[in-house]
């Protein structure tokens, strides 16, 4: 399958500063995929709030319909209604396509464990340079056949059931695998644990996984070496709202710091399932003033950043916005314990590197780190490699000097399809 055909390059304009907005984040695509999986398990009826529209969970959608799910359209905007339970899900007779959407290939990877017979996940170019090797190998411990001769999409899951009630995972690379199973662990034969080899990556992830687990009806308890994800009879459909993409809202809330406006998203607050609600709490240590209510979260720049020395090891997918400003700070932003961003959509460390040097950026960078040293920007085109976050990062950048052009602005589609008409609603105001 080839990619999706590269758009025109967007020149992005400054933007005044001072303006005062109401930035409306769509859904996390985060909590809609995990939350369309766990409807499509649950018996009866789950009504499903806020839930976000974009290539991501279009592919999602797609394949749990394959699957054998139904959805439909609710009462109002945003709304899906789903009719699921185990009993109803089957295997899918023809291969299902998961463009590279990370968190597709990985649930259904899990899901399709649970379903008697074959499940062929394909992806796009970009898909299949994603690794997805320790998923596999997780698979097969717990005597479920997969065959993916590369380490990389396509694969196919042989399912049938869970027959181990034990396995042992690297932590390092992907949070997402571990959520993969313990997403669907508790409708197995037995209780089963999940051990980590080393220190898991990006962790709220999978804490935003138990939780939703639990919202269900399941129960996934922490273990000094892991996860036990406790045996149920069955989950239970349920309404679910969908909060503000706290990944998303980092691209307002850098702007408001950097291009010193005030800005809020409604939704998103400190009681958030999402790790990256916490990029707040970098921009409040540069100089933003952060305040965070009951039901929303307002950043105001004050004219001023300064860089800082940052481990974002468990909000990974912030690090490209962090970069994306650290050209406008006083002195140097160092960002550390990212390895992981190099097996996302694209290589994400060696991609900023790249772009940030093409602006004219003194960049140091090691196998986990950056550092960028401000330095006069130079007017550039800033190339994306597919990756929405790349695009959308330098965009905030654009937006307060004037000096961006996005080569590939429809890649945003992947997760946020009214990114543009967002910002251009926001320079309007």
């Amino acid at each position: 399958m080839s990619n999706t055909p590269v758009s025109a390059p967007l020149a992005v304009g400054a933007i005044a500063s001072g303006r005062t907005f109401t930035w409306p984040v769509p859904g996390s695509k985060s909590i809609t995929n995990r939350a369309l999986v766990l409807a499509a398990l649950a018996d009866g009826t789950t009504v499903l709030d806020n839930v976000l529209d974009s290539d991501d969970t279009r592919h999602m959608l797609v394949g749990l319909q394959a699957m054998g799910v139904a959805f439909s359209p609710g009462a109002v905007a945003r709304q899906l209604i789903v009719e699921g339970g185990l009993q109803r899900l089957r295997s899918p007779a023809a291969p299902v396509f998961v463009g590279n959407s990370g968190t597709t290939v990985r649930f259904l990877a899990g899901l399709a464990a649970l379903l008697p017979g074959a499940t062929t996940l394909v992806g796009d170019d970009h898909m299949a340079r994603r690794p997805i090797a320790d998923l596999v190998e997780g698979l097969r411990q717990l005597g479920v056949p997969v065959d993916c001769p590369t380490g990389c999409p396509p694969l196919t899951v042989h399912g049938g059931g869970i027959r181990t009630g034990r396995m042992r995972m690297r932590g390092d690379r992907s949070s997402q695998y571990f959520s993969a199973l313990l997403l669907v662990a508790g409708l197995g034969p037995a209780d089963l644990t999940i051990e980590i080899e080393g220190t898991l990556v990006s962790r709220p992830y999978v804490e935003m996984t138990r939780a939703m687990v639990a919202a269900f009806g399941g129960r996934i308890e922490e273990t000094p070496t892991g996860f036990v994800a406790r045996q149920v009879p069955r989950y239970t459909g349920t309404r679910f709202h969908i909060e503000p993409d706290a990944s998303a809202a980092s691209y307002p809330f850098a702007l408001a710091a950097a291009g010193r406006h005030a800005i809020t998203v409604e939704g998103l607050d400190g009681n958030s399932l999402q790790g990256d609600a916490r990029f707040v709490d970098i921009l409040s240590t540069m100089g933003a003033i952060v305040d965070v209510r009951e039901g929303r979260t307002r950043i105001t720049g004050t004219g001023r950043l300064v860089g800082v020395d940052v481990d974002m090891h468990h909000i990974s997918d912030t690090v490209m916005t962090l970069a994306a400003i650290a050209p406008l700070s006083a002195g140097p932003t160092t960002i550390r314990n990212v390895a992981n961003i190099r097996l996302k959509e694209t290589d994400r460390l060696a991609a900023v590197v790249t772009e940030l040097e093409r602006l004219g950026q003194q960049v140091e960078h090691g196998e986990d780190w950056l550092r960028v040293t401000p330095r006069p920007l130079s007017p550039a085109v800033i190339e994306c490699y597919g990756d929405h976050r790349i695009a959308m990062s330098f965009a905030v950048l654009g937006a307060v000097t004037g000096s961006i052009e996005i080569a590939d602005p429809a890649c945003v589609a992947k997760t946020y399809p009214g990114f543009w008409d967002d910002l251009a609603a926001f320079g309007r105001s």
